[in-house]
């Protein structure tokens, strides 16, 4: 509703008002899908899950630069054509939203809801094994949550429970901090000033977008059997060196105009298939899995609302940073910020303590 309404405005206050309420349904929206996915999800098949969902938000952004590369050059003459493009936003969301309905809910949310029945037939049909068993640790789960409702108070336990959620807003922090989404916002306005022109953007996203839907298959795969701290370091370091390489070619000006647009042009979509295809899957993964199920609803809202701040933050300097210091600068500091989370995550994400605060947090 609120991506139509974004469409009818006059001024930019109406704008700001509509994209605000519209980024509230987005961070639901993405601290809720993980969450439920994992819920639903036998242990074998979880991660792959989760997995499948990055993939498909990925494919949703490449849908998102086909669209607009379409309209821009059949229509860029029309100076309301962003109206439209803003429009066909709506249609997959109104598409989500009819198809909502018949989304079930979650085995637990049914338990906790006393609907024990239901419950047990929905385990056998997402194909969970042990059902019995299952079911009688989540109904002693369930009624033991009913019985101690959480408490903030939980967070000064000596059980270790804050560790996880400061782990929790670590991971949201690494997740934007990396710049991605300054590139996903502005990367049109970006590759125009590196002299790719008007219309070269809009087709050079389609192909960074069918980079990033290949490089999240094959990373998501990847993941689900290795390590998934590991694949987090290799995706960050990864983020580092070609953000690195991508200040270092805009820094250096003897280089021809036309090899600066391919070497700038491969060095994103290297970049943005290492964050979608690693970092991104990673990052959602953990937090899905990580927190308890006593204090998962709180501590992953805090987690998504550190994200989706950090990704306002980001995004409303990035402008003044490339007007005050240049875009050389500006990939070196998103550079440096990764190998800051490198060390962030490397502190953060011990195996050992983490099992210790889960623990702690479900008794």
């Amino acid at each position: 509703m609120t991506t139509i309404l974004c469409t009818l405005v006059l001024n930019a206050w109406s704008m700001s008002i509509f994209r605000f309420i519209s980024e509230i349904a987005v961070g639901v929206a993405s601290s809720l899908s993980p969450m439920y996915l994992a819920e639903i999800s036998p242990n074998e098949s979880r991660s792959a899950s989760i997995n499948k969902n990055a993939i498909f938000i990925v494919l949703g952004q490449l849908c998102a630069f086909t669209v607009n590369a379409a309209l821009g050059n059949i229509w860029g003459w029309w100076d309301p054509i962003w109206r439209i493009m803003l429009l066909s936003a709506a249609v997959p969301g109104i598409i989500l939203w009819i198809n909502s309905y018949k989304i079930s809910n979650s085995p637990q949310w049914l338990l906790f809801n006393n609907h024990s029945n239901k419950a047990r037939q929905l385990f056998y049909k997402l194909r969970f094994s042990n059902v019995p068993q299952l079911l009688a640790t989540h109904v002693e789960q369930v009624a033991s949550s009913k019985e101690s409702n959480f408490k903030w108070s939980t967070l000064i336990t000596p059980k270790g429970v804050v560790y996880l959620l400061f782990t929790g807003i670590v991971i949201a922090l690494v997740q934007q901090i990396s710049g991605v989404n300054t590139i996903m916002y502005y990367g049109t306005i970006l590759l125009e000033k590196v002299g790719l022109g008007e219309s070269g953007p809009l087709y050079a996203n389609i192909l960074i977008g069918i980079v990033s839907v290949i490089a999240s298959i094959l990373g998501t795969r990847l993941i689900e059997k290795s390590n998934h701290h590991h694949m987090l370091y290799i995706g960050l370091f990864g983020n580092a060196v070609f953000l690195c390489l991508l200040g270092f070619i805009m820094k250096i000006s003897t280089l021809p105009q036309d090899l600066v647009n391919i070497l700038v042009l491969v060095c994103l979509a290297l970049f943005l298939a290492d964050y979608q295809g690693l970092v991104s899957p990673v990052t959602w993964l953990l937090l899905a899995e990580m927190f308890p199920g006593r204090v998962k609803a709180q501590f992953m809202s805090i987690a998504s609302t550190t994200n989706w701040i950090t990704n306002f933050l980001i995004s409303l300097v990035y402008p003044q940073l490339i007007t005050s210091l240049g875009i050389a600068i500006v990939f070196f500091l998103f550079a440096l910020a990764n190998g800051i989370s490198i060390i962030l995550s490397i502190l953060f994400f011990n195996n050992r303590r983490m099992k210790i605060a889960y623990q702690g947090a479900d008794n």
